[in-house]
């Protein structure tokens, strides 16, 4: 059985990833401030990744799942606690790719300010360049626009809404724009998937190339 830490648990991606992995049998921990309802079968770590202090020296884990870093500070102060780990996996987004770049993004486009997500991708830059400073062979995932159970934000489930009642909805660009909706499960199932084969692309931009790849998925 897998040791894994997913930092969160407890809302969206994050929560639908440790009931995931839960019921595939890994062992979860999960790491917040339990302010919120915990997943059933997780195996709590209650805290602040900025102030953990030696809490995590003594544990090891097979896959460390970073969910919630949204900049290089979430980074280093959860790498600097961290004990031992085999894989460290970031959720990163699309957002570090500037919205005049071609699309669909490939994962060795020019990352740069995106005049729409503005500081959020741009943390998230620096976020993913303390990592790969820390955790050379790290891997980041630059999911799209999320959606599926659990989503705590009204955004995609509008445009879902809107078709399923054949009401109008606006496209970005006339609907040229080359931009997918990416479903939580699917994301855990990649995670998956590198948890256990270990690939060698170790950054990936998931809903749009993830066929390439992982042709098997």
């Amino acid at each position: 059985m897998k040791k894994i830490l997913i930092t969160g648990g407890t809302t969206f991606v994050s929560q639908y990833a440790a009931a995931y992995f839960v019921k595939r049998d890994y062992e979860v921990y999960v790491l917040n401030r339990n302010t919120k309802p915990q997943v059933d079968g997780v195996r709590l770590i209650e805290g602040d990744r900025h102030l953990l202090g030696g809490r995590l020296k003594g544990m090891h884990f097979d896959t460390v799942v970073d969910i919630t870093s949204y900049n290089a500070k979430d980074i280093t102060d959860l790498h600097d606690a961290l004990g031992s780990f085999e894989q460290y996996i970031m959720i990163s987004s699309s957002a570090v790719y500037p919205a005049s770049g071609a699309q669909p993004f490939r994962e060795d486009s020019s990352r740069a300010a995106n005049c729409f997500w503005g500081q959020y991708g741009t943390d998230k830059i620096e976020a993913e360049n303390s990592l790969l400073e820390r955790v050379f062979d790290a891997y980041i995932l630059r999911p799209p626009y999320l959606y599926g159970p659990m989503n705590n934000v009204y955004r995609e489930a509008f445009i879902f809404d809107c078709a399923r009642a054949d009401r109008k909805f606006y496209l970005p660009k006339d609907g040229e724009m080359k931009l997918q909706f990416f479903h939580v499960k699917d994301l855990c199932g990649l995670m998956e998937t590198i948890m256990e084969t270990k690939p060698a692309a170790h950054i990936i931009n998931v809903g749009n190339r993830a066929e390439e790849v992982f042709p098997f998925l």
